[in-house]
């Protein structure tokens, strides 16, 4: 009897949900996803969750076993509690995100499953670990660069949560040279950077007209210099962000996923090269940069390994 695990993954403009088997493997047609954005409010944010939720599960084939929830959540969080304060989702303060999800199933008939909630750059690293580029490896980082820019680190083969729950919260690591605002109130945060957001929002005072990520990367691809020149900023300050957690923590691998992730086809080339590039210590320059194995499935597949692999959750 197949066994899955629920899957939920919130970000700055979408949340998604899917069923996720024993193996890993997203249950073809149980994926199902709603908006989110900086303008929601509190009603509208729990509405998409919920109906993601609700979609997902009534997905799940007769006679398969539910074994509970793995949540993957913008940061910051509140401890390993499930209340979540997404930077980008200013309506969400303290939110009893876990709560919402866990009343969810208790609606729909799967009662006293275990929900966890932990923040999506530790979903990340699980799945890369569990199923994608980075398997074998015992010290991770997994990133993603999209609305935010997140992380969660793997060290010799234990996640790491801190008090707080956002150990490895790489995009407010502040990166020498850059003074740009970040909307946790401090500068130079890799976050305010580099994220897709910020990065069209320099081109846009250097010149560009576009107003996306995706027509960015469109016009980075045709010749654009500014836009050419946002996506190689971008890179270089996460890859320079990147070289400092490895001189702190010694890491072997770093597997970058999100959407902006995906702006050039050399983006995770360009950030090796600032790592490569970064000092002459062997033990920093020695981190490898990885695409994300897993293309857009990974966040769901790492929520769902906090349900099948909750050996190395803690």
């Amino acid at each position: 009897m197949t066994s899955f695990a629920l899957a939920v993954d919130l970000g700055g403009t979408k949340v998604e949900s899917a069923l996720v088997d024993e193996h890993g493997i997203v249950l073809e047609g149980s994926r199902h996803r709603r908006p989110t954005g900086a303008a929601s409010t509190s009603d509208q944010l729990a509405a998409s969750v919920t109906e993601a939720v609700v979609d997902a599960l009534r997905a799940l084939p007769a006679g398969a076993t539910l074994l509970g929830a793995g949540i993957g959540s913008a940061g910051p969080i509140a401890g390993t509690t499930g209340k979540v304060s997404p930077l980008n989702l200013a309506a969400w303060r303290d939110y009893p995100l876990g709560d919402l999800v866990a009343a969810t199933l208790e609606r729909e008939g799967h009662h006293g499953l275990p929900v966890t909630l932990r923040m999506d750059g530790i979903c990340i690293a699980l799945a890369e670990v569990w199923m994608g580029a980075a398997q074998g490896e015992r010290n991770v980082m997994g990133m993603i660069v999209s609305t935010g820019v997140g992380g969660g680190l793997i060290l010799d083969s234990r996640v790491i949560t801190g008090p707080t729950g956002n150990a490895g919260h790489i995009g407010h690591v502040a990166v020498a040279g850059f003074v740009d605002a970040c909307a946790c109130g401090a500068r130079g945060c890799l976050e305010g950077i580099a994220s897709g957001p910020r990065s069209v929002a320099w081109a846009r005072a250097n010149g560009f007209t576009g107003e996306t990520g995706e027509q960015l990367a469109v016009a980075a691809r045709e010749g654009d210099s500014v836009a050419r020149a946002a996506v190689e900023r971008s890179a270089n300050a996460v890859g320079q962000a990147i070289a400092s957690a490895s001189a702190l923590v010694d890491l072997d691998v770093v597997a970058i996923g999100g959407g902006f992730s995906h702006v050039s086809d050399d983006y995770i080339d360009l950030v090796q090269a600032a790592v490569s590039a970064h000092s002459s210590f062997g033990f920093v320059t020695k981190t490898r940069v990885v695409a994300s194995g897993l293309s857009g499935e990974g966040p769901l597949i790492g929520a769902a390994a906090l349900v099948h692999r909750a050996e190395l959750v803690g």
